[in-house]
């Protein structure tokens, strides 16, 4: 993004990282079938595919044999995956050309998400997490964190709420209403969703309720 600058309280630079791949494993022949159909689909479609059109693919009834072989290639570094969420999938070459913006999140009320990668955040380096994704902001309430409307904010996913810590900026779902940047904060079975204005009331609810998908790496502004 010419003229584009990292900003907020996680301040980075164009020269702050630099891409470290992991060293990749040899694949069994089931494996390296379904990688090399999903470097063809992603390829041709921009984004990920759905375990049931890789069932299709490879000829396969049951979904589990995808996830295993999904596993396998994440954790011999080919390619990183949220297993139960859709179309997280990315291969790990794809990191050094851009992080997939997956969509808007909130930063008022709440709205809905899309599935679909929309466009890529073309970078030089990359921050060395894996799964890190993009949300472009919609609303003001995160102003008081130096997040403001049409921001892209940078994000780690997030694997055990149960380790946040209160205070931390995180994108959260509310099943059936969206998805909502604020501050994280747990009290008991309780979660309250905090803004950074204070035009805006906190949103509580249980625990339960919550789906935390990620927590703020980074903000990046055009100006």
């Amino acid at each position: 993004m010419p003229g584009a600058d990292w900003v907020g309280t996680n301040v980075l630079t164009s020269k702050s990282f630099s891409v470290s791949l992991p060293s990749k494993n040899l694949l069994t022949p089931a494996q390296q079938e379904l990688y090399d159909w999903l470097v063809d689909f992603i390829g041709a479609n921009h984004h990920s595919p759905s375990i049931r059109q890789m069932m299709q693919a490879m000829g396969l009834r049951s979904p589990a044999p995808i996830q295993s072989r999904l596993r396998h290639l994440q954790e011999k570094g080919w390619i990183t995956w949220q297993e139960g969420q859709a179309r997280t999938l990315q291969l790990i070459g794809d990191l050094v050309s851009g992080i997939p913006v997956l969509g808007a999140v909130a930063a008022g009320g709440l709205v809905e998400t899309f599935d679909d990668v929309q466009e890529r955040l073309d970078l030089n380096t990359v921050l060395e997490k894996r799964g890190v994704f993009a949300l472009t902001v919609n609303g003001d309430s995160m102003v008081d964190a130096y997040i403001a409307d049409g921001d892209v904010v940078l994000m780690e996913p997030v694997l055990e709420a149960s380790r946040i810590r209160n205070g931390t900026v995180v994108s959260a779902m509310v099943p059936g209403s969206g998805t909502t940047l604020k501050h994280f904060h747990r009290n008991g079975s309780l979660i309250r969703l905090e803004a950074a204005n204070p035009a805006y009331e906190p949103i509580e609810l249980e625990a339960d309720q919550v789906q935390i998908q990620g927590k703020l790496l980074a903000v990046w502004r055009q100006v």
